[in-house]
């Protein structure tokens, strides 16, 4: 029964970033490269996958040196470990797709100072294991590539016309999503969907039955309707 309850908690911790807590589309983090290079869903894609690289590598090691980090250096001990894997992700994409490298430009330095991977080290990472921050951190990159290849994929197909440099819609294009008023547009599109899907109504007809408060509270012990 306990090992079932601790996968439970495992997938939650995983899953939460990807659409409960999504960085961009919830939590509303990390808004600059999301704006910037969502014009092809290719870049975007890209930047996805190299910001979760170091989300992941950065929350384990910052997991690991939780207890050795001293107080007073913790958030210059914490951007020390994120810009060498940041340094890292340039030189492989400088050496294994230096295409998608000159694409991304100085937005591969940014990653540096992403709110998002700052943010996960100091709320999450360092203060829980290794295992659970490796998942944190697994799942806060899907959730943040998940939404650039969303806002990418529509500027791109309405804008462009193209998907990953594909044909698509021939001569029917919007050339108002290629430009950055256009990026808040499908940004904010995408983010009322979001909120849509998220929202829950309230369950009809429960009643007492079943309610936790049921001991305490007036309604019941004075009969309920419901």
């Amino acid at each position: 029964m306990m090992r079932k309850t601790k996968s439970v908690s495992l997938w939650q911790e995983f899953s939460k970033g990807i659409l409960r807590e999504n960085p961009n589309l919830v939590g509303l983090l990390g808004i600059c490269p999301v704006l910037a290079i969502t014009q092809e869903a290719r870049n975007a894609l890209g930047m996805g996958i190299a910001t979760t690289f170091v989300l992941i590598c950065s929350n384990a090691v910052i997991s690991m040196l939780r207890k050795v980090i001293p107080q007073t250096v913790k958030l210059s001990a914490y951007i020390v470990i994120i810009a060498g894997f940041v340094t890292l992700t340039q030189f492989l994409l400088h050496g294994y797709a230096p295409e998608l490298y000159s694409a991304l430009g100085t937005f591969l330095s940014l990653i540096t100072v992403n709110c998002i991977i700052l943010g996960r080290a100091e709320v999450f990472a360092g203060k829980n294991g290794v295992f659970r921050s490796v998942l944190d951190g697994a799942g806060m990159g899907i959730g943040f590539t998940l939404s650039l290849l969303l806002v990418s994929s529509f500027r791109e197909i309405i804008g462009s016309g193209t998907w990953f440099g594909i044909p698509l819609t021939g001569e029917y294009k919007v050339a108002l999503l290629r430009s950055a008023p256009g990026g808040f547009f499908a940004l904010g599109c995408i983010i009322a969907l979001v909120s849509a899907l998220l929202r829950k109504k309230p369950p009809e007809g429960i009643g007492c039955n079943g309610c936790p408060n049921a001991d305490t509270c007036a309604a019941s012990k004075g009969g309920c309707s419901r």
